[in-house]
Formats: C-alpha cells, structure tokens, sequence
C-alpha cells in the first residue's frame, strides 16, 4: 500500500487562507483528479466542508473529525491512524494508493508518523499576500524523482512545476 499526499504548496509554504485555496489553477486541478480518481482519499474536516460539491465523485472519502460522527457520501475517521486502518492502508485490503488530501494539521499528523510514501506537491512560483495554512518542511529523507515546470499563461495566474518526491528507503 502506497500512502501519498498530494497539495498545492506556495513559495513561502502556504497551501491556504480562510478555509479556500490560494490560487485557481486549471492544470492543477486536473492533475488532483486524475492522481485521486478511482482512489481513498483522507482528509480532515475543514477540507471536506471546503470542497464546493460535497464528496469527492470516483474516489472513497474519508474524514477525520472528532466531532462529526456522520457525512453524508463519506466515511468518518476519528484521527488519521483509524482512517488508515479503515482505508485497508496498513494491510493491503483495499487500495494500492491512498492520498492524503488536507489540511495543514492533517499533512503535519502524516509527515510526523513516517509513513508518507510519495508527495504529489505543485509548487506554486509565488507568495501569497494572506495564508493561514501551511504545509509543513519536506524533510531531507524524500528525493524528487519527476519534475515539469508549468509557465504563467491565459488561464494560469502564477508558474508552478509538478514535483514528485519519493521516500527514501534506507537499507
């Protein structure tokens, strides 16, 4: 089982202000789908109730929350190691890839454990004026194995590269 997050990641760190995303990027969201599609996706409340259709379409969801028991088109995790466990990640059962989708205490929780396999990042070439979330250091233990670089255009407001980043497992 593959445990990866995927994020769209500003220069100085931000991933978001005031419960939204910092930049609307058509590509970017393309690619989330297409990475997520077909898969479990974990996220922690505040992301659920930031998506603006509810339940993520072709994807399992799964919410961490302590003080929601119940969502509508999705599972409810009371913290990330349960919704691992509930996802089938820990034993194989049910998905070969799980994405950790958000937010920033979420990806905190994951990054600390150790378990994160592979980080989707779009680094965004920019600083926002506000944030309130951020996305925490990609420590020295991930290498970047796939790189492209996305420029400023008609439909894109800011440059941004796909970044992969794998683990590295020591032997």
């Amino acid at each position: 089982m593959k445990i990866s997050i995927i994020a769209a990641v500003a220069k100085n760190g931000a991933i978001g202000n005031k419960g939204q995303l910092l930049y609307h990027l058509p590509d970017d969201l393309k690619f989330f789908k297409k990475k997520t599609e077909g898969h479990t996706v974990i996220m922690g409340r505040k992301t659920f109730e930031s998506l603006p259709s509810g339940p993520l379409k072709n994807r399992c969801n799964i919410v961490i929350s302590t003080t929601v028991r119940e969502i509508p088109g999705a599972d409810v995790c009371k913290n990330l190691a349960h919704a691992l466990v509930h996802s089938g990640a820990l034993n194989d059962e049910l998905d070969d890839e799980v994405f950790i989708i958000g937010g920033a205490s979420v990806y905190k929780k994951a990054m600390e454990m150790g378990i994160v396999d592979c980080l989707y990042i779009t680094e965004i070439n920019d600083t926002p004026a506000e944030a309130d979330a951020f996305f925490p250091e990609i420590l020295d233990n991930y290498d970047v194995v796939y790189a492209t670089c996305h420029d400023k255009d008609e439909k894109h407001s800011v440059p941004f590269s796909f970044v992969t980043y794998e683990r590295i497992i020591s032997e």
